[in-house]
């Protein structure tokens, strides 16, 4: 059942992830599996390998610059920048500065598959550089149970 859900600066379950950190400021189960709003804090030159979702996904940037690719095309986006990427669609993109983003995927739940990929975070600090490579073969099994289709990144 959807309950009330309100969060004040850096409340809400903070998870580490390919460099960034992840603050679930509604999940899933708050919202009746109908939304999940997330807040992004990523570093630059970090970002999501190339991947579907099984829903919608809104992103608006708040501070910061990303160059974003959305299904072969790639566009640049700043403060007050917003995107929307359909279900289905192949998507990534890549902080060209520090960047916090606003999130929001419909239907909710998204926010399991962080919860399994990634670790606990700190709210409002970016985790330590990491000292290897992520395991994107274990995030993409885990995005498939999730119903993502997450692929490796093209090479340079």
């Amino acid at each position: 059942m959807a309950t009330i859900v309100k969060r004040d600066k850096d409340e809400g379950e903070a998870i580490s992830m390919l460099g960034g950190t992840y603050l679930v400021r509604a999940a899933g189960e708050e919202t009746d599996n109908q939304l999940t709003v997330m807040e992004m804090h990523i570093p630059a030159g970090s970002g999501p390998p190339p991947h579907t979702h099984p829903g919608g996904e809104a992103v608006y940037v708040l501070e910061g610059t990303i160059r974003y690719h959305i299904d072969g095309e790639t566009v640049e986006g700043g403060p007050g920048s917003f995107f929307y990427v359909p279900a289905g669609t192949t998507e990534n993109f890549e902080p060209t500065s520090e960047v916090r983003l606003l999130v929001m995927y419909t239907p909710g739940g998204v926010d399991q598959f962080f919860r399994e990929a990634g670790e606990p975070g700190q709210a409002g600090q970016l985790p330590p550089p990491p000292e290897s490579a992520p395991d994107l073969e274990r995030i993409a099994a885990i995005g498939r149970k999730y119903g993502m289709d997450i692929q490796a990144p093209a090479e340079a």
